[in-house]
């Protein structure tokens, strides 16, 4: 009987093994090749299984280990070989992860997919710093939004004028790069310039660095300080409860 392969799509959560979750764990161990990204860190890469084949998927700002298309047409060929693999990415796969993107993949080539999802940054970053992303007095919503999108498409799915309005917490991934262009634009759309801003830089990491500041000053606060990914961003009311320093906030 011709074994048949699957591919699972797996979270590894914001960094280090104390927030990998059971399922991901057994999965990996089970693994027979493993395509990784860099964001799952060096605790979760240097423990990765010696059986396993493991390929580097990862992308450095604009060097790319491999194309989106030639680590799609991996995760076929192995699993039409009959093997086990995983697909191993940092926080959830389908947050802005393009894991939606390879399962559809996947599904049309008629391969078995499993999704494996992981703790996100978009969360855990902001809450291990002290910053709640709601809170009764401060947010009662919450909006996730990519500070890099594709840069094919023939205009901007963010509606800023919307985003500006709205009262509750807005978080973004992947937005170091384009954060002037992102507070200019919500500024000039009616937003509060003197919204707090919090910038969690290697979130639940050792170095973990926060950076906050005015919605109007942030993008230069954040140029002078230095501020590099991954980080993600937080906008709202809710980054008042930030405290510098906080004896109980030790990062995993």
């Amino acid at each position: 009987m011709e074994r048949k392969g699957k591919v699972y799509l797996v979270g590894s959560g914001p960094g280090g093994m104390g927030l990998l979750t059971v399922r991901a764990m057994e999965v990996i161990a089970g693994a027979e090749v493993i395509l990784f990204d860099q964001l799952p860190g060096e605790e979760i890469l240097s423990a990765l299984p010696a059986h396993a084949e493991k390929i580097d998927c990862g992308k450095y700002g604009n060097r790319h280990t491999l194309e989106q298309e030639e680590i799609e047409d991996l995760m076929v060929r192995y699993a039409r070989e009959g093997k086990q693999v995983v697909r191993l990415k940092g926080g959830d796969p389908f947050v802005f992860g393009r894991g939606g993107e390879e399962m559809e993949v996947l599904r049309m080539n008629d391969i078995q997919v499993e999704l494996v999802p992981g703790v996100t940054s978009a969360v855990a970053v902001p809450g291990a710093v002290g910053i709640p992303l709601t809170h009764r007095k401060y947010a009662s919503q919450v909006t996730i939004l990519t500070g890099h999108e594709d840069p094919t498409k023939p205009e901007s799915a963010l509606d800023w004028e919307l985003l500006a309005r709205g009262r509750g917490t807005i978080v973004i991934l992947m937005g170091v790069k384009n954060l002037p262009m992102i507070a200019g634009a919500l500024v000039a759309n009616g937003k509060d310039p003197e919204t707090p801003v919090a910038i969690i830089e290697r979130g639940l990491r050792k170095d973990q660095r926060v950076t906050t500041g005015p919605l109007r000053e942030i993008g230069a606060i954040a140029g002078d300080a230095g501020v590099k990914p991954p980080a993600v961003i937080v906008i709202g009311d809710v980054v008042r409860l930030y405290r510098e320093g906080d004896p109980w906030l030790i990062p995993l």
